[in-house]
């Protein structure tokens, strides 16, 4: 059996990992209201006293990106000196961690999908401190597996799948960014990955290919009004869609600028895993099938 502590269960990869642990593998959340995510010592202590647990993953963040322009010290806290915490506490038990972190740590200029050693150039607060935890983390921990995704979705959680779903219903017109570029992936798909591969982690020593910067997304790219399209025809088979209009990332505005290109390469995660993750249209299927189901919890 190989046991998981995950900082986090509300969150959508939280939920997908508590939801899909089977077999071999179990996961032990904690909640913001167990440990707070801006004391390094809570979080320490979480770590030293968690009992008989091989794997260590922290499926929390900050993740108001905008909210970050003004709140620049909290998302620090959570994004940088938290897992930072965690790293310490793991390499001084000899435990592996995976840390979430994204895109956003580029600023998008690249012409062509982001490598794991391309240069980091975030645009705004919330990249930053994602960037400053994945540095503490394989600064501080020697088995560290540091996971980059982007656009992020599931059946249940904050996400642009439900967002626009429930605009779609209103039926008014709506207009989407276009110029914006990414490879949405599937939380369900993230967590599928990560307990698919605990064991293999838990026994990989110091040094060994499977850890570093790895970066985990599905098959596929995308605008925002891209995905809209093939939500709502997936969605809604048959039906008419209402008026939506491609616009460009200027047409809205925000405190934290916005990369037009974050498509991430995952030809890592092949070579040293041997897997990638299916197309995005495959997930969002399954996605949309899970809104149906009835909930337990």
């Amino acid at each position: 059996m190989t046991r998981i502590l995950q900082f986090g269960a509300t969150g959508q990869l939280a939920r997908e990992m508590l939801a899909r642990q089977e077999g071999g593998v179990e996961v032990v959340a904690l909640s913001r209201a167990q440990v707070d995510l801006t004391d390094p010592l809570a979080i320490a202590r979480a770590v030293e006293t968690a009992g008989d647990i091989d794997l260590v993953l922290n499926a929390a963040a900050y993740t108001a990106v905008d909210k970050a322009e003004s709140e620049p010290d909290l998302a620090y806290a959570v994004n940088a000196r938290a897992p930072e915490a965690m790293a310490k506490a793991c390499q001084a038990r000899g435990l592996p961690l995976i840390q979430i972190s994204t895109d956003m740590v580029f600023d998008g200029e690249k012409t062509g999908a982001y490598v794991e050693d391309d240069a980091t150039k975030p645009l705004h607060v919330y990249g930053a401190s994602k960037l400053a935890g994945e540095q503490a983390v394989l600064g501080a921990c020697d088995r560290a597996l540091v996971a980059r995704v982007s656009w992020l979705f599931s059946a249940h959680g904050q996400n642009f799948l439900q967002w626009f779903l429930k605009a779609s219903q209103a039926g008014t017109p709506m207009r989407l960014v276009d110029d914006q570029r990414a490879r949405p992936t599937a939380s369900g798909d993230l967590a599928a990955f990560i307990l698919s591969q605990a064991d293999r982690l838990t026994r990989a020593p110091a040094g060994a290919p499977e850890w570093g910067l790895l970066h985990v997304v599905n098959d596929g790219v995308a605008s925002r009004y891209g995905m809209a399209k093939t939500i709502f025809a997936m969605a809604n088979p048959g039906q008419s869609p209402p008026p939506m209009e491609p616009v460009p990332t200027s047409a809205f505005p925000t405190p934290a600028k916005r990369a037009l290109n974050a498509v991430l390469d995952s030809a890592r995660m092949q070579r040293v895993f041997g897997i990638q993750l299916r197309p995005w249209e495959e997930a969002m299927e399954d996605a949309l099938a899970g809104l149906a189901e009835p909930r337990t919890a």
